[in-house]
């Protein structure tokens, strides 16, 4: 299959670009280093293929390593039949560096190519006109303007890619006009002169072209860059005007820093504040099935397992999926807003004291979505140093696995006292006090590991060096999509492995049937030969068998207690799974061990995979695992004995 490319700068709305063009649902976000693995989609016939943004073709960071590697790849490959070089329109000097570089190289390695100047939306904001056809003539290759977000100028844009991808026409002799108009003619003309044989007049045109690509290409790309943005390109006073006058408040020290430490406040406030209702309603709608379906099916072993295994253990993990949407789309809203560029400016000179790079912010608050692609962005670190400290603790971070598990103990925990009209909620705090805690713990190992570091790895430090993003509104189809799909992902990754582990607690707590309850079953005898282990802890069997079930997905754990509470309380048993905690008396110290347990313990094999795929080495891994693990169980302990 034929392919066409997508490559530009970050943060230059190229992912954007390439979902309206594919209709894939991919991350957009307004921060730099978002994209590190190359997406594929089709558009008509073709594959395109997004690529990670890159200032330059002389890389400084890991990630742009990547992304020349693969450009040089796909422009040796004779399948490449088209270069879309996407530009931002409000900062033409900074995508034009890159942009004349990729230039050079499609005429080097004769390929097609096309310039998308994205954003025009934001230029005709400032009441600027760029004249697309004047700048296609400078440049020697096709331009056309176009905006991802409004859809401005896509129909023309499509024409002009099908038409520029299904062409024979040597790059060099590339048609400058814009979309729709003149080329489309011209195209034309080349079919009708070449099927004549009477391509003389044609053939002069392309030479024509040539010639304006050639004397292109060889002036210095940063000069041609700000000469063309200083004749096309909107003043870069008028565009940061705006942005300016909220920088100054928002990266303030003082200001600033209250600002940040809102926000984040806020973030996690509104998880237990805005999806309450939404949990409520699932809880509600779950149990309403529950009753309906066991009630037609009547008493027996299917009724029990469909209360049991399926409502009791996969139906208690479906209650904060609401929680996960709403985590997803606020950090969605402060990356397409252009704040977390902010927030790691903010956070470089506090986190530079712990031995990390105000770049680790971003695969820090990533991580607490997931630490997989947490951990893969952090490769947009250009300190190794920095870059292997970072990984090593973003498994600290409470990921959005862990959610279940905090929502759970904490709702048995705390009680929903709430203050300043609801805005602040007694478990809103406590659940933004584990995010702390965790993250507090991140930077203390790093302080620990990066004090560990020899001479040679500091002298290899990378300058910090960050674009700030112009502040825009967000894209509410594409971050409502993002919403979606997060919920599906975490269903179809977690949903499965609940499912196992909820039918194999099932079966080992229900038979068998006649051994006198869940205490005599082949689970209880199990429980009870582990329970050693956790006694010290203040919980027994049945907490430590959900533990270590959970070491496969940490979300386990309530599926496992809502199975092994479901079977203990049988048919009558009703309530939803933190009513019937409560009522087992769980200690209060007990619980809170078991919440900094799950704070620290590194208790996902997908990310321990992870992790040794990125770090290369299985001896140091094993030995996050123990330590981690080792410290988690210590806290535990701590808390059940001092705390009782």
């Amino acid at each position: 299959m034929k392919r066409i490319i997508l490559v530009g700068k970050p943060n230059s709305g190229k992912s954007l670009l390439f979902n309206q063009l594919t209709g894939l649902r991919q991350k957009v976000a307004n921060f730099p280093g978002v994209t590190v693995e190359l997406k594929t989609g089709r558009f008509d016939q073709f594959e395109l293929v997004d690529f990670p943004g890159t200032y330059s073709m002389s890389t400084l960071s890991r990630d742009e390593d990547i992304a020349v590697e693969k450009i040089n790849q796909a422009l040796l490959d004779d399948n490449t039949a088209l270069i879309i070089c996407n530009l931002d329109a409000t900062r033409l000097e900074s995508s034009l560096v890159f942009g004349m570089q990729m230039l050079e190289l499609a005429q080097r390695f004769n390929k097609q190519m096309l310039f998308a100047l994205n954003m025009i939306d934001e230029v005709e904001r400032f009441s600027h006109f760029i004249d697309v056809k004047a700048l296609a003539q400078d440049l020697g290759c096709p331009v056309a303007a176009l905006s991802a977000k409004t859809l401005q100028g896509i129909t023309e844009f499509k024409q002009q890619v099908l038409q520029l991808a299904n062409s024979p026409v040597s790059p060099a002799a590339q048609l400058t006009e814009q979309p729709g108009e003149h080329s489309a003619e011209l195209t034309s003309e080349l079919s009708s002169a070449l099927s004549s044989g009477a391509a003389s007049d044609l053939a002069a045109k392309q030479q024509q072209a040539a010639t304006t690509a050639s004397h292109v290409i060889k002036e210095n790309p940063l000069v041609l860059s700000r000469k063309l943005a200083k004749k096309y390109g909107i003043q870069a006073s008028i565009v940061l005007k705006t942005q300016n006058r909220i920088d100054s408040f928002l990266l303030h020290n003082v200001s600033g820093s209250l600002a940040f430490l809102f926000v984040m406040f806020m973030l996690f406030q509104s998880i237990f504040t805005f999806a309450t209702p939404l949990m409520d309603g699932v809880e509600e709608a779950l149990g309403a099935l529950s009753h309906t379906i066991t009630g037609f099916i009547g008493p027996g072993m299917l009724s029990d397992f469909l209360n049991d295994a399926i409502f009791g253990g996969l139906g208690s993990f479906l209650v904060f999926v609401p929680q996960i949407m709403v985590l997803t789309l606020i950090i969605g809203l402060l990356e397409d807003s252009g704040y977390l560029a902010r927030a790691a400016l903010i956070c470089h000179r506090p986190l530079s004291y712990f031995g990390l790079s105000g770049r680790s912010f971003i695969p820090y608050l990533s991580a607490h979505a997931c630490a997989i692609p947490a951990i893969m962005a952090a490769r947009t670190i250009e300190s190794p140093r920095k870059r292997l400290i970072t990984m090593l603790t973003i498994p600290l971070m409470s990921c959005s696995a862990r959610l279940p598990v905090y929502a759970l103990l904490i709702s048995v925990l705390i009680p929903q006292q709430q203050y300043l009209g609801g805005l602040i909620n007694l478990q809103g705090v406590a659940f933004f006090s584990l995010y702390l805690f965790g993250i507090l713990t991140a930077l203390l190992v790093s302080f620990i590991l990066s004090r560990t570091a020899n001479h040679d790895d500091m002298k290899s430090d990378m300058p910090f060096i960050l674009e700030l993003p112009t502040y825009r509104l967000p894209h509410w189809k594409p971050l409502l999509l993002r919403v979606m799909q997060s919920a599906k992902q975490f269903i179809y990754r977690a949903g499965p492995v609940i499912f196992m582990v909820s039918l194999v607690i099932w079966v080992l707590g229900y038979f068998p049937s006649d051994a006198g309850g869940l205490q005599n079953s082949y689970l209880g005898q199990i429980g009870h030969f582990i329970e050693p282990i956790f006694t010290p802890l203040g919980i027994d069997w049945r907490y430590g068998v959900a533990i270590l079930m959970s070491f496969l997905a940490r979300e386990v754990f309530v599926g496992a207690l809502g199975t092994l509470f479901g079977i203990d309380g049988a048919d009558e048993n009703i309530s939803g799974l933190a009513a019937n905690i409560q009522q087992d008396g769980l200690a209060f110290g007990a619980g809170i061990g078991i919440l900094l347990f799950y704070v620290v313990a590194l208790q996902c094999v997908a990310t321990v995979a992870t992790l040794k795929a990125e770090t290369g080495s299985t001896k140091l891994v094993i030995g996050l695992v123990a330590g981690y693990g080792l410290l988690a169980y210590l806290l535990a302990f701590a808390a059940a004995s001092l705390i009782g």
